[in-house]
């Protein structure tokens, strides 16, 4: 027998894993460099170089790449800068990976600590958290009916299917030039620089996915002049890049796009006059993009036949729904009070911001999510002998983020339906969070308002396991037992009892039952008597 199947396209990680290392190494200052005195501030960026599958694992290879801020031991309090790398290279366990397998890689810096051994030597210590999986595009065959039926009893059931039209990886480029206004001098070397991307958004158009958002750039650098002092400098220039797409345009796709820097560098070179006054900004975005459409569809749900016995073979299947899709946003206004040790403000450099997500925990209500907010500043400060400062706090947040069916649910099931419920239909959520706003303002010399935005970016697929019909047998009736059952029964209905389960037990139609009653709606209650009478097919014999 036939069946008429659709395609069903669908993504999954086939395999994932994680693995948290600590980085620990000792680190020379180079000779063309002043000695420290003090760290003021460190930053640590993750560079990939090579992600590779082998039998049941991955192997990554890469790179911590650090810079530092210092006050060096020259007169007047200089401040000077360093860049170091320490290689990593790690093998993490993933089941059922094979050879040429794609692997993704990405990582976390957990924690970045750096002292100063003496004034020519360092040490480097960092706990850094490592994360791979292995995406994959599944493809399932839904049956929707029979090519030629010979007059079999078929049931269908309506549903909703979330078909995947595009899943992709791709980098989106931004090159821009800005060059110093007039007041400011010209550079001789950029100590410190602050990147920072905010307001960021994403949209699916004609032409593909396209970003948009703000790049926030702060510089610290050593003016060309005599007298070496340093100079603050910061902008704000329009994020706008993308990448084409090809998962068409229409009003009810869903998509998600999960935006991350891969490098973002900046550079002073020479304008028309040969000054050094102009910044580069080269910056590479990541794109994970995944594209759904929500189509309505009628599968084949169960068959039989009064002329021969027809044993549907079935396998499970999962079927995705759209639960949610919530921008959510969480507001912070916190206080920095800094230590009686620290140096007094004179003024706000820059205020840079790292955010973490802890824990996601599904309740009645939603997702609740539990994070956490690093803020660091650099500052302009009142002592001409330690001219710049730093300072850091960790403030926590938390923030409930609605699922609407998933409450509305909740009202309406008892406990024990909504556990049931839950085990059939098992809720899945991605959580992305960000940093849409952060701001410094300077209360007085000791105390600095936080203020911040983060974005929560939620999106819930409700998962459905089904069985879909792969193949169906066919047999020969037993005619011997089919003669010996009655040709006329009277029955109650019971629990669970419909009229398409009692029709396939007693051999006959839904339509028949319905005639022999003088009934015209299927519905059936606990209790209704309802009269069966036994329908033989000729050529049921003639087999």
């Amino acid at each position: 027998m036939q069946l008429n199947k659709i395609k069903l396209h669908s993504c999954t990680t086939f395999a994932s894993a994680q693995s948290q290392i600590t980085l620990d190494d000792d680190y020379n200052v180079p000779d063309y460099r002043p000695d420290i005195v003090k760290v003021l501030k460190e930053k640590g960026e993750l560079h990939f170089d090579e992600a590779k599958a082998a039998a049941g694992a991955a192997w990554l290879k890469g790179r911590l790449v650090f810079r530092v801020l210092y006050r060096s031991d020259q007169e007047n309090g200089k401040i000077s800068c360093l860049k170091g790398e320490i290689p990593f290279q790690e093998k993490l366990n993933m089941d059922g990976v094979q050879e040429y397998d794609v692997i993704q890689a990405s990582g976390e810096i957990e924690d970045l600590t750096i002292g100063v051994i003496h004034s020519r030597k360092i040490s480097v210590r960092a706990v850094i958290l490592l994360k791979t999986e292995e995406p994959r595009e599944k493809e399932d065959e839904l049956c929707v009916g029979i090519e030629a039926d010979d007059g079999c009893e078929k049931r269908y059931r309506n549903t909703n299917i979330l078909q995947l039209l595009c899943m992709k990886r791709d980098q989106c480029r931004q090159k821009s030039e800005i060059t110093l206004p007039s007041s400011k001098p010209n550079v001789q070397e950029i100590l410190w620089k602050s990147l920072e991307i905010r307001n960021l958004d994403t949209k699916m158009g004609q032409d593909g996915v396209k970003l948009s958002g703000e790049v926030l750039i702060s510089v610290l650098y050593q003016e060309e002049e005599e007298t070496d002092r340093v100079q603050w400098y910061e902008m704000v220039i329009p994020l706008d890049c993308g990448v084409e797409c090809d998962a068409g345009t229409e009003a009810d796709i869903i998509y998600k796009v999960k935006a991350r820097p891969a490098s973002m560098e900046l550079e002073v070179k020479p304008d028309y006059d040969g000054e050094e006054r102009v910044l580069v900004l080269e910056l590479v975005m990541n794109l994970d993009i995944r594209v759904w459409k929500e189509q309505e569809i009628s599968m084949l749900e169960d068959v039989y036949s009064l002329k021969k016995e027809i044993i549907p073979v079935c396998t499970g299947v999962t079927l995705h729904h759209i639960s949610v899709k919530n921008d959510s946003q969480c507001r912070l206004t916190e206080q920095m009070e800094l230590a009686e040790s620290q140096e007094k403000i004179l003024q706000i450099c820059s205020c840079e911001g790292t955010v973490h997500l802890e824990s996601t925990e599904l309740t009645e209500q939603g997702v609740r999510a539990e994070g956490i907010l690093v803020t660091e500043l650099l500052y302009i400060t009142t002592d001409d002998q330690m001219p710049i400062g730093s300072a850091r706090e960790i403030y926590p947040f938390e923030q409930l983020i609605e699922i609407p069916q998933q409450t509305a649910r909740t009202e309406r099931n008892k406990p024990e339906e909504l556990e049931a419920l839950e085990r059939k239909n098992k809720l899945q959520t991605e959580l992305d969070c960000r940093i849409s706003q952060l701001s410094a303002v300077m209360l007085d010399q000791d105390h600095v308002e936080i203020k911040a935005v983060i974005g929560l970016d939620l999106l819930a697929f409700e998962q459905e396991q089904i069985d879909n019909i792969t193949d169906m047998r066919e047999e020969a009736l037993d005619m011997e037992q089919l003669q010996k059952r009655p040709g006329l029964v009277g029955y109650i209905a019971k629990d669970g009892d419909s009229l398409w389960s009692i029709a396939k037990e007693n051999h006959t139609t839904v339509e028949d039952i319905l005639r022999d009653n003088h009934r015209t709606d299927e519905d059936l209650r606990r209790g209704e008597k309802i009269l069966i009478v036994k329908k033989v097919e000729l050529n049921s014999y003639e087999s």
